[in-house]
């Protein structure tokens, strides 16, 4: 993989459960539950299938003390960092604090009194439970929409300083922030903004991008203008659909910008009339196939010898189509296969590679 060259903003590091964010740690990637946090089978499934496609953190949305309750219960059969996400009752907080939360998502104006969020950031100070705050544009308060008129990046900012200074007055450090919108153009320059104000840790994200292609488009355009700059520190692409699918397109996003190499790189032709495969089903099929793939491996599919002998030897394992195609492995012409056993083989060979490395790996 080739190294990245983005310089990232130097920020704090901070813990949610046994992953670092901020300072010099691999940008994490994290998504959300949305099964009723109440029903505790089905999200600790969800969870689990998520931590499948290498999630980092898995947030789950508790809206009361049901879902508190079962929170500890979720908890106790999984081991990947949960944030609880965490609005209006205090008491939440509280609960879930002493579940073994490794993460809340609260903003502390909505909390209500001062003494209400002293009560919970002292929950969090006894634990070493860090605290996530997420200023959304679509949930501004009054006094800043009346000010703004509209949502605007600067009212964003304006809210999440304000969320910064009750944690300030209660010296406490260890925190993170996000400022969402739905509009790209907005969140970037929120971001920019405050990466200037603060030394925490950012999370990003475009909140509610839309379904599946073009939640991902929004996401990786914003985000990547965005983790381009050196700014951010954990991502969550948020899509109206599966969360597994928001696993994938952040680490797709991460090794576009060669910032992080998680599972397979898969490079592919768009195929055309010189394929001497079928390009599109044969990726298909590899992606479903290779899913539960976490550790990193380049793969190039190219339909013909046009460009496929140059990028077969920039990868470990590739076919370049032919009669038959020419399977390369760690950037040499190895052997020929046809058309019928092409999937089986690739899939063979990548994860031999795989088991190969870890071999490597494990005996060094």
């Amino acid at each position: 993989m080739i190294a990245s060259t983005i310089k990232r903003r130097v920020s704090r590091k901070i813990y949610v459960g046994a992953v670092a964010v901020g300072g010099d740690a691999p940008i994490s990637v994290q998504s959300m539950t949305n099964t009723n946090s109440a029903d505790v089978t089905a999200t600790v499934a969800q969870i689990r299938a998520l931590q499948k496609v290498g999630a980092d953190i898995v947030r789950v949305s508790v809206p009361d003390m049901e879902a508190a309750a079962a929170f500890g219960k979720i908890r106790e059969q999984v081991d990947i960092p949960l944030v609880a996400d965490i609005h209006f009752d205090y008491k939440i907080a509280l609960k879930v604090a002493e579940l073994g939360v490794d993460c809340l998502r609260i903003n502390p104006g909505n909390i209500g009194r001062e003494d209400r969020v002293r009560e919970v950031v002292a929950a969090a100070k006894d634990k070493n439970i860090p605290i996530r705050i997420g200023v959304n544009a679509g949930s501004l308060e009054k006094d800043l929409q009346k000010k703004y008129r509209e949502p605007t990046a600067a009212a964003m900012v304006e809210s999440a300083q304000r969320h910064i200074d009750y944690l300030d007055r209660l010296d406490f450090q260890e925190y993170k922030i996000s400022l969402k919108a739905s509009d790209i153009f907005m969140t970037v320059e929120a971001y920019r903004l405050l990466a200037d104000q603060i030394e925490q840790p950012l999370h990003l994200g475009i909140t509610e991008a839309g379904g599946l292609r073009s939640g991902s488009v929004k996401s990786s355009i914003g985000l990547g203008m965005l983790l381009a700059d050196g700014i951010g520190d954990t991502i969550r692409v948020s899509l109206a659909a599966d969360p597994v699918e928001e696993i994938k397109v952040g680490f797709d996003i991460l090794k576009s910008l060669h910032i992080r190499n998680k599972g397979v790189n898969l490079i592919a032709c768009p195929s055309c009339s010189r394929q001497n495969f079928d390009v599109i089903s044969t990726v298909n099929e590899l992606e479903q196939r290779l899913e539960d793939v976490v550790e990193p491996i380049n793969v190039a599919v190219i339909g013909c010898v046009v460009n496929g002998p140059g990028e077969a030897k920039e990868v470990q394992v590739a076919v370049t189509g032919g009669e038959p195609n020419l399977i390369y492995l760690n950037g040499v012409a190895d052997y020929k296969v046809g058309n019928e056993e092409l999937v089986d083989v690739l899939e063979r060979e990548i994860r031999d590679k795989i088991r190969d490395n870890r071999d490597n790996r494990d005996n060094s």
